[in-house]
């Protein structure tokens, strides 16, 4: 399978920043990625006072590399961006070696 990870450093970000990223998430990255072509899933991760990150999982190399050139043409202007004051850090392309499914199944979600 093919992931890519986009992360932000919040370690200069405002107080709160989290919070604007959840609801942000919330309220418009989650429909934006929801029946996305070429998106398996995306899962967004955030370790407070650390790093944000968008994890994506891709159904083909075609669909991967066209988001990743996309992205990167316009990271600077991206909401992330605009959100947390800096341009992400990372922008990696990886192999996922595999996605388990757990007894209490997925619940895809835009807040818990």
């Amino acid at each position: 399978m093919l992931g890519l990870t986009i992360r932000w450093s919040l370690a200069d970000a405002d107080p709160g920043v989290e919070q604007r990223l959840a609801t942000f998430v919330a309220e418009t990255s989650h429909a934006r990625f929801t029946d996305m072509a070429g998106l398996r899933h995306k899962t967004w991760r955030c370790v407070p006072g650390q790093w944000f990150e968008g994890s994506y999982v891709f159904a083909s190399d075609e669909a991967r590399e066209e988001f990743q050139r996309t992205f990167t043409e316009t990271a600077d202007q991206s909401p992330g961006t605009r959100i947390i004051g800096c341009s992400p850090i990372l922008v990696e392309a990886c192999d996922i070696v595999a996605v388990a499914e757990g007894r209490d199944g997925f619940v895809a979600v835009a807040r818990a």
